[in-house]
């Protein structure tokens, strides 16, 4: 993008004020953005005084600064970043925005410049000799369709050729510029083909509240038919009406307890029927086993077997088991072992006879990572193990710590924390406590 400066000194105003209309409407702005954010408003402050001025000069860009207590710098930095705000005077009659992107460019912008190079100034951003008009070639105006085209002020001006562009700026010049009707220049009616609307023609179709009017005019009319139709057809014997909807067949589908065969749910349905009359004439689903689940099908594997997991093999009564095995006999004498460690984790087994007691989950539980050298993944294990309150911890004997120490891996972290110690303190009066005892908050 080029650079932008402001405009020369020679030609800057030396003071700027909104007049009556436009500060009215700057203060709308202002109040539109909450307390303290009342600096975004600046954008469109700078397009209020560009509109009353014709161009955006120091002195407005200061003002405004002002008014949004905002530094210049800061309003320096936005009215020299957006395009959108011209910084050099323009013409005081028109400024002629030409569109200069590919589909204007391919549909013949490039005419459209040299009228104005030929009628106002050869340079963009330049007036002519009078003062009155100036133009610049701009990024996309968003009329791509009606290409090509230009802005002057807020209008587009659309489908133009370089004939009526030469007269549109003439008009302007004259300072009949309001006698000119924006939009396609050639008689076009919005962006619609050029040629008329081929399709959607009608709004029959489009309008719910003419399809509404003309559905009750449709059900008024056969209303009023349908006693002349009662006179005109002979008597018919009468039959017996069935005693209750039949559901519609469902030969091609399975006769399921499912949504999906109920014709209470269809939409539309040829008959409705109640969801206990659907349940009745249902085949209910067969129970479910969780050991038929996992058995392959014979037409699948060619043969009834097991899909997946481990098969169960039955063993000799008398036969060896490892000790750390739940009520595993060894031998032929049945004698039960002590469990005291794992085999596979090498951790103090959870049989064991010192390990705490446990208790069911309280309503409230003790924040035990207020125990020093006691974190979240050390608090969800104990959980995990029945331990909640700090009661529990403060009555743990030598043998249950050391338990705890070896299921935790901790090697001595209780004993060198004082963990009893601790819990015994917060369990009598809280932090107020910790700290009385210790001297120093809980971490």
């Amino acid at each position: 993008m080029s650079v932008r400066r402001l405009a020369e000194a020679s030609l800057q105003p030396a003071s700027f004020a909104f007049n009556r209309a436009n500060a009215a409407a700057a203060k709308q702005w202002i109040n539109k953005y909450p307390k303290g954010r009342e600096q975004s408003a600046i954008i469109p402050l700078l397009m209020l005084a560009q509109e009353q001025e014709g161009w955006v000069t120091k002195a407005a860009i200061e003002t405004i600064s002002d008014m949004l207590g905002m530094p210049y710098i800061r309003g320096l930095e936005v009215a020299t970043f957006y395009t959108q705000y011209q910084l050099n005077p323009v013409g005081t009659r028109a400024h002629i925005q030409v569109c200069g992107t590919t589909p204007c460019m391919l549909r013949g912008s490039e005419a459209l410049m040299d009228v104005c190079r030929s009628k106002i100034h050869h340079d963009q951003f330049h007036t002519n000799d009078k003062g009155t008009l100036s133009w610049e070639e701009v990024e996309c105006l968003g009329a791509c369709v009606n290409a090509p085209m230009v802005m002057i002020f807020k209008d587009t001006f659309e489908d133009l050729t370089p004939e009526r562009l030469a007269e549109i700026i003439d008009l302007y010049d004259a300072g009949k510029g309001a006698s000119v009707k924006p939009g396609p220049q050639n008689g076009r009616i919005t962006s619609e083909p050029i040629t008329g609307l081929t399709t959607l023609k009608s709004e029959k179709a489009i309008l719910k509240t003419t399809r509404d009017r003309e559905a009750k005019a449709a059900a008024k009319a056969a209303r009023a038919a349908a006693p002349a139709a009662i006179v005109a057809t002979p008597a018919a014997p009468a039959v017996q009406a069935p005693a209750a909807p039949v559901a519609p067949s469902k030969a091609s589908k399975p006769k399921t307890d499912a949504p999906e065969t109920s014709p209470a749910l269809e939409t539309p349905s040829p008959a409705k029927v109640a969801p206990e009359t659907e349940k009745a004439a249902s085949v209910r689903a067969p129970r479910h086993s969780a050991a038929n689940a996992n058995k392959a099908a014979p037409q699948v594997e060619k043969v009834l077997k097991q899909r997946s997991g481990p098969k169960t093999k039955a063993e000799p009564t008398a036969a060896f088991k490892a000790p750390e095995l739940k009520e595993a006999p060894i031998g032929a004498a049945g004698k039960k072992p002590v469990k005291t460690t794992s085999a596979k984790t090498g951790k103090p087994s959870l049989e064991d006879k010192n390990r705490p007691a446990g208790i069911a989950r309280p309503a409230l539980v003790d924040d035990l990572k207020l125990i020093s050298g006691v974190g979240p993944n050390i608090e969800g294990t104990l959980h995990s193990l029945g331990i909640f309150t700090y009661v529990q911890v403060a009555s743990w004997t030598k043998a249950e710590r050391a338990w705890v120490d070896g299921y935790l891996s901790l090697r001595g972290r209780i004993e060198r924390d004082d963990w009893v110690k601790q819990a015994k303190a917060l369990a009598k009066g809280g932090v107020a406590e910790y700290i009385r005892v210790f001297g120093k908050k809980p971490v």
